[in-house]
């Protein structure tokens, strides 16, 4: 990136500061620019940092596309501020009113810092330009949003949430009336839009005539409808413990899960309130090492003999769900020192699959090209069609004939009619009530897993996530490994090389490597290579599948999976000169 020259990034930032409509932003460039213009140039440390601030906030902008917009909050073209989510719901509203010029928006928001103050810019700018706007009655799941767009026949939705970033992070999620995320080309023709907007002072906004939806209107309508998606004759002895993460799912769960009839979960007291700090974890994300740590604890200390039978989480914005279970089996890997196992979402994905499949479920099994391919000998064995997309809901919710679909990031769909999005909610039901009915029988869902197995085959997953704050390491690492393609990994031949940037198999490009590997006892192998949509991270994906001929084969294929898995690791990272 060519620098900018002071006197350019002082006249960007004062132009900025002169229609910043925030006044916390406002103060926060007020200071910067006084720390950089007071320096003297005399070298300062302050003066310095002011500089470097001023370059990257005001160096670019923060870009929009299919996932909207996420970024860190704050003053700046490049951050998650005010100004331009004004922009942005001016380019959207403007979009819209090209097929529906009295349409309406409806609009959502989580408890992070400036979501409600995100929200009401984006009602006021879409009712100044003619459409009609509906607000979400409060901090409410991702999920209710979704569902909100089709039953209140909203031409599009509007969530403000940045899910399981870090607090510092905000974002903008766009979906439109067919109640799924936009994919391309909608979103480059929102950005043009967007890019289009001149000053601030151009954008009409109104100071008021928006909806302000009750809990009557659309909270209870999407607990109606996620109590269709279970069977009311199952079990309900179920004992749960659960943590919304600081995150706004907790009393939407619970409300479904006493609608549903379940015992009411037992919440983790430290992380139950929302907070936008999520002072409790280091990354507000289950997947995340610690996440779940308070969790753990509170089940262990329940038992015996109260025992809880699982434990849930939802992220902040419940759109995603993470399960925990004892471990009560010694060859089962991964298990924490307090004796409870982390699914992982691949897993989750395929019981999920499982007991639809045994409910007599009609339609797609879907899932992405990073998920385990064990869904695809599931929807197989069921005499049901099977679709792999790109990574992302976005994607997910288009495949023909949709009936359920999962990505391995502890994301589920399992009523596409009403929710056309992953949703933390309806999927954490499903979960129990599997668990329930397994309960009754006298097996839990590490056992349904076993039989999956041998029924199947063992697909062993596992995942490196590099988080790297310079995306010049990112680009240069997938750079590597395009020039000099690898030829074995983890002892296993490459047989196949994919670059997902040239579109294979019908699919979009996207930037991505796929390689297709074999050995000796092993069924499948596939790694594939990303650089993630959302965070500041390289994602590798890695699957081994391999035969178990009965249930006393299925410890010797675990050992023998995590060695492999640990090989292709090791390999891959240098590969990539991780």
């Amino acid at each position: 990136m060519t620098p900018i020259p002071a006197t350019d990034l002082l006249s960007r930032a004062r132009s900025w500061l002169a229609e910043d409509p925030d006044p916390d932003t406002r103060a926060e460039l007020s200071a910067l620019l006084a720390a950089a213009e007071c320096g003297e140039g005399d070298g300062s440390e302050d003066e310095a940092r002011a500089w470097s601030e001023l370059a990257e906030r005001f160096s670019g902008t923060l870009r929009f596309g299919t996932a909207g917009l996420r970024g860190e909050m704050g003053a700046g073209p490049t951050r998650m501020n005010r100004a331009v989510v004004l922009r942005t719901a001016a380019g959207l509203a403007a979009y819209l009113r090209q097929d529906s010029p009295d349409g309406l928006v409806v609009i959502g928001y989580d408890a992070r810092y400036k979501s409600r103050d995100f929200a009401l810019d984006t009602a006021a700018a879409v009712v100044g330009a003619g459409l009609r706007a509906a607000l979400l009655p409060g901090p409410l799941p991702t999920p209710v949003l979704a569902f909100a767009i089709r039953h209140l026949g909203a031409v599009a939705g509007v969530m403000v949430t940045a899910s399981h970033n870090p607090a510092r992070d905000n974002g903008y999620k766009v979906y439109l009336g067919d109640g799924a995320q936009i994919v391309p080309p909608q979103d480059a023709d929102i950005a043009a839009r967007i890019d289009a907007i001149g000053s601030l002072a151009d954008v009409p906004r109104a100071a008021g005539g928006w909806q302000v939806l009750t809990g009557q209107q659309i909270v209870e309508p999407y607990l109606a409808r996620a109590l269709t998606t279970l069977d009311p004759a199952t079990p309900r002895d179920l004992s749960v413990v659960y943590t919304p993460l600081h995150g706004v799912g907790r009393d939407t769960l619970l409300a479904a899960f006493d609608r549903a009839g379940f015992p009411a979960p037992l919440t983790v007291a430290a992380q139950a309130d929302p907070d936008p700090d999520f002072p409790t974890v280091a990354f507000p994300n289950p997947e995340e090492p610690g996440a779940m740590d308070l969790a753990i604890r509170t089940a262990a200390e329940q038992g015996p003999p109260g025992q809880p039978d699982l434990i849930i989480a939802n992220d902040p914005d419940a759109d995603r769900l993470a399960v925990a279970v004892r471990a009560t089996d010694a060859g089962t890997a991964d298990a924490d020192d307090a004796g409870w196992r982390m699914l992982h979402g691949d897993e989750v994905g395929a019981l999920l699959a499982t007991h639809l499949a045994a409910r007599g479920a009609q339609g797609a099994f879907a899932t992405t090209i990073v998920s385990s391919s064990l869904l695809s000998r599931i929807a197989e064995a069921a005499g049901l069609p099977y679709a792999e997309t790109l990574t992302g809901f976005k994607w997910i919710s288009r495949a023909p004939g949709l009936r359920y679909g999962y990505e391995e990031a502890l994301g589920y769909c399992v009523d596409p009619q009403g929710v056309r999005d992953k949703d933390g909610i309806t999927a954490a039901l499903a979960v129990a009530e599997l668990a329930a009915v397994l309960k009754a029988d006298g097996r839990t869902l590490n056992d349904l897993l076993d039989e999956l197995a041998v029924r199947h085959g063992l697909h062993a997953t596992s995942q490196l996530s590099v988080r790297l704050t310079d995306l010049k390491l990112i680009d240069a690492a997938m750079a590597r490994l395009r020039e000099q393609p690898p030829t074995a990994l983890g002892g296993l031949a490459v047989d196949q090389a994919d670059d997902l940037d040239q579109g294979v198999g019908g699919l979009p490009p996207t930037d991505g490597l796929r390689y297709r590997l074999s050995g000796d006892a092993v069924a499948a192998a596939r790694v594939v290579v990303r650089p993630s949509g959302t965070e500041p991270k390289l994602k590798c994906y890695l699957e081994v599948v391999l035969p178990v001929a009965s249930a006393s084969g299925l410890a010797p294929a675990r050992a023998r999976a995590a060695d492999l898995l640990a090989d292709l690791t090791r390999d891959l990272s240098a590969a990539a000169g991780l």
